[in-house]
């Protein structure tokens, strides 16, 4: 991680620059459901883009394409100009996409710093027999990855709980813990599928602030996938709407909560009108 001011962390530093993330006409089925239809949307250098929904509208299902979990029927994905469907997961991770998710997928009987150490498993380059021996490069490599890790735990201020079992931790604790993980990958795009919920009203003030440090010190791209409007209208950039698998708005937060098909979705009508055979 490399914790420098960086001038993409403004989105409007650049305004011509290349997506690094695009997501083009996307269509994904499962057995004739469909849980993302004809999705487009593209994410700039250092853009905090928000992708929001009902249950059900697709979100993490778009998140399972652009880390390489689900292969889609149509459309591309593209990162940096190169095409990732067809791209397996773990290469995928190493070209710089990390992910956190919605349910908290640490080791709970290891320490913050092993859990740490495991986001950095791509920047290791010597075999297990010279890991073991922990001699020359095999040494210098392990020392410059846990120096890394130390520089995310006083990033996201883990200090107080460093050697503490994962598992022992209060829950917003471990939520950041992820977030760190994911950090340790020194990615270029971020996957934040619901880093606040289950949290308290304090927690979410924490994992807020360290969502922006990411974007504004960090220069991240940032994709957000998250229940909690008021935390999606405070810090998201653009918002893209989906209902249905499908894509209903995409624009600032406030054209978003002006737009009376984004009001009808989150209100029901257009599930109602769906079950009657009507327009949705």
């Amino acid at each position: 991680m490399n914790p420098t001011a960086n001038p993409a962390a403004d989105p409007t530093a650049n305004p011509a620059a290349n997506p690094v993330l695009e997501f083009e006409d996307v269509t994904l089925a499962f057995a004739g459901v469909t849980a993302i239809d004809g999705v487009s949307f593209h994410v700039d250098p250092g853009e905090l883009f928000a992708i929001i929904g009902p249950n059900g509208a697709g979100k993490t299902s778009i998140f399972n394409v652009l880390s390489g979990v689900y292969r889609p029927r149509s459309g591309s994905v593209r990162f940096e100009g190169r095409e990732l469907l067809g791209v397996r997961p773990h290469r995928i991770a190493a070209l710089g996409i990390a992910r956190t998710f919605q349910n908290v997928e640490l080791f709970a009987h290891l320490n913050v710093v092993e859990n740490l150490m495991l986001g950095r498993h791509h920047h290791m380059r010597c075999g297990a027999l010279a890991a073991f021996a922990w001699l020359g490069p095999a040494r210098r490599e392990e020392l410059a990855n846990r120096a890394a890790v130390e520089e995310v735990v006083d990033f996201l201020e883990l200090a107080p709980w460093r050697r503490m079992p994962v598992g022992l931790l209060p829950y917003g604790v471990r939520k950041r813990v992820e977030l760190g993980r994911a950090l340790a990958m020194e990615p270029k795009v971020l996957l934040l599928d619901e880093p606040v919920a289950g949290m308290n009203a304090e927690e979410t003030e924490d994992m807020a602030r360290f969502v922006l440090d990411v974007r504004e010190e960090l220069g991240i791209a940032i994709v957000l996938v998250e229940h909690d409007m008021g935390l999606v209208m405070d810090l998201a950039d653009r918002v893209l709407v989906l209902d249905f698998g499908r894509p209903i708005r995409t624009g600032t937060p406030a054209e978003v909560q002006r737009d009376p098909d984004v009001v009808r979705a989150y209100l029901g009508e257009a599930r109602d009108h769906q079950g009657t055979g009507g327009a949705a």
